[in-house]
């Protein structure tokens, strides 16, 4: 894999939905991001993106690099919905640089035109992310013991109440 920027920030960062070409992509970022926690293979993302309650993005930069991807379940229905973010994951050369919290946002954005809270899980010891999403509104619910496998690891589940439309660029899930 060919790093990103070579540990610089990316300039303008584009979401776009994730389309095939990118499974390979993200399958590869798995495995350098979590290593120790049974990293998606292709074939989970490629699961992931046909399933209809699903919606997943990626975050490009301006040389059309994939630099980061994150998906998002829509689930219940119009008069009970909800939504639970799967994964959001970010070339460790771009992390710090904006990249995933421009992909929650585009998540979120998209969880508020339906309406309802969105959950997710995150490792108890990911204090960047817990930080990202204590900042979007999200709040520790629960503990879940030895979630990650094989490393073991911890994670909090957290929830973001009721949420209100954030803007996100139209060509974005047209």
């Amino acid at each position: 894999m060919t790093p990103v920027n070579q540990g610089t920030r990316p300039g303008h960062i584009r979401i776009e939905p994730m389309t095939d070409r990118d499974i390979e992509r993200c399958a590869e970022l798995e495995q350098l991001l979590f290593p120790e926690d049974d990293p998606w293979p292709a074939v989970a993302f490629r699961s992931e993106l046909a399933a209809k309650h699903n919606l997943y993005i990626t975050a490009r930069d301006d040389q059309d690099r994939m630099v980061g991807y994150a998906g998002v379940a829509l689930l219940g229905d119009a008069e009970h919905p909800e939504a639970e973010v799967h994964t959001i994951g970010v070339d460790p050369v771009c992390h710090r640089g904006g990249v995933g919290t421009q992909l929650l946002e585009a998540l979120l954005a998209e969880a508020g035109k339906r309406g309802g809270p969105v959950f997710l899980e995150v490792r108890t010891d990911n204090e960047p992310a817990i930080a990202m999403y204590a900042k979007h509104g999200f709040h520790i619910i629960g503990l879940r013991k030895n979630y990650y496998h094989p490393s073991g690891a911890d994670a909090y589940t957290m929830r973001r109440p009721e949420l209100s439309a954030l803007p996100l660029p139209d060509e974005v899930l047209s």
